[in-house]
């Protein structure tokens, strides 16, 4: 008789083990291999995110003046300036209510206020509506080279290179946790409020991790005025420790 051929019970144990020992290692590499695409895509929108954020502090603040800057714990605040010219006559008697200035080339919308120089006084004195001081009424209206105000104001100093500035309502921008949040349309107080409140909230970050560090340097006749910040992302949705830190230097243009 020839002898029975075919693979003996030792044989196909060892072969299955083998099997299962290889599947192991591809089901780990293919893990391994999702997870590190999915962790550099997460890095990935962090960072961008923080370039997106970055950007539009940036932006903002430069349209600020700069003796308007104001920090208070986690809350960044600011005068925005809407648009400038220069002034041929300030408010005069006896009614003390119109500006003779150079006509803007786009006009501002009415309801802001006319701000004049500014240095030398405080930064509630450009929140508050100390008159006489560089902070003008509301603009009741703008035709031609005429400014109208809608009371009576006097401007205490004036400007070496003769500027007006209109400026707008105060925007803020603060970290309420892991949010943080862009306010406006809140109106004028003379201390900081921090959060604000009333008027438009809107997000800008929803996964802040830590504190946001808001720093400001004030402006000096010699240089301008600088705003620095710092804020850590992290992504809460993937369960990663991992976190992107973000820090800018803003320098915002002192022309008084």
């Amino acid at each position: 008789m020839r002898g029975a051929k075919g693979f003996t019970l030792v044989e196909l144990v060892m072969v299955i083990v083998i099997l299962a020992i290889v599947a192991t290692i591809s089901v780990q590499f293919v893990s391994l291999s999702t997870r590190g695409a999915l962790d550099v895509s997460a890095r990935q929108q962090r960072a961008l995110q923080g370039v997106v954020i970055g950007e539009q502090l940036s932006r903002q603040l430069r349209e600020a003046f700069p003796l308007s800057i104001r920090v208070s714990g986690q809350c960044l605040e600011w005068l925005p300036v809407l648009a400038a010219t220069n002034y041929i006559h300030r408010t005069q008697g006896p009614g003390f209510d119109k500006i003779d200035i150079v006509p803007f080339s786009q006009v501002p919308a009415a309801g802001n206020r006319a701000l004049i120089y500014g240095y030398g006084a405080t930064t509630s004195e450009l929140y508050g509506s100390t008159n006489p001081g560089p902070v003008s009424t509301p603009i009741a209206g703008i035709a031609g080279g005429t400014i109208t105000l809608s009371s009576a104001h006097r401007f205490r100093q004036q400007s070496p290179a003769r500027r007006l500035y209109v400026i707008g309502s105060p925007v803020s921008v603060c970290q309420n946790g892991r949010m943080l949040y862009r306010y406006s349309g809140y109106g004028r107080a003379t201390s900081q409020p921090s959060p604000p409140t009333g008027g438009v909230r809107e997000v800008m970050s929803a996964n802040l991790s830590g504190p946001v560090d808001f720093r400001f340097t004030p402006p000096t006749y010699q240089r301008a005025a600088v705003v620095e910040f710092a804020l850590t992302l992290k992504d809460y949705d993937t369960g990663s420790d991992e976190t992107t830190t973000t820090r800018q230097e803003v320098q915002i243009r002192n022309v008084p």
